[in-house]
């Protein structure tokens, strides 16, 4: 395969993304805006920041989030490698050194030789020329997505706002739920 991946946003998606097609010697084009520019919530140069908790949940694997890290490992997942050679004491959750978590996968990614790191804002406007030189392109910037990025996924997309959506925090209008099916339990 002659082509390029190329991959948009060097947080934690991303720099799986990349690690996992680049190790398919597949050549791996990966944009991240930081350090020139920072969304809101970022403070660190590195990739894959962690900006939210420094939890990535339980490690029992009497449960769904430790049989997927179990499953990430066997897999050679890099954000459990480096989670793994970077936790601290959490009971049974895997919990990380946020700084020296985000500097061993950018080490890892860095030292890669089918990964090349962008470090400009991309913007969209590439992403018509993209699509039509039928490489691929995984846009992995979620909910700090840049605004002029975010305006050309719209227009591309032909939608006039993106959705991002928390699994572990799902936020619910009570006007949504039917009633007829669900219960309201007043607090106490």
């Amino acid at each position: 395969m002659n082509k390029k991946v190329t991959i948009i946003g060097g947080g934690l998606a991303g720099c799986e993304a990349a690690y996992q097609i680049a190790k398919q010697g597949i050549q791996v084009k990966l944009y991240e805006m930081k350090p020139i520019k920072f969304s809101e919530a970022h403070t660190s140069k590195n990739l894959a920041e962690v900006v939210c908790s420094n939890s990535f949940k339980s490690n029992l694997h009497t449960n769904a989030c430790g049989l997927l890290k179990e499953e990430l490992r066997m897999l050679d997942s890099l954000l459990i490698q480096c989670a793994d050679k970077t936790s601290v004491p959490a009971g049974q959750a895997l919990a990380v050194d946020r700084e020296e978590f985000s500097k061993l996968v950018t080490k890892s990614i860095q030292e890669n030789p089918n990964i090349e790191i962008f470090h400009e804002e991309f913007t969209g406007e590439e992403l018509t020329r993209e699509a039509s030189s039928n490489n691929i392109t995984i846009i992995a910037t979620g909910p700090l997505t840049s605004n002029r990025l975010a305006e050309n996924i719209s227009k591309l997309t032909g939608k006039e706002r993106l959705y991002f959506y928390d699994a572990a925090a799902p936020i619910v209008k009570k006007d949504s739920i039917n009633m007829e099916i669900a219960f309201y339990r007043k607090p106490l």
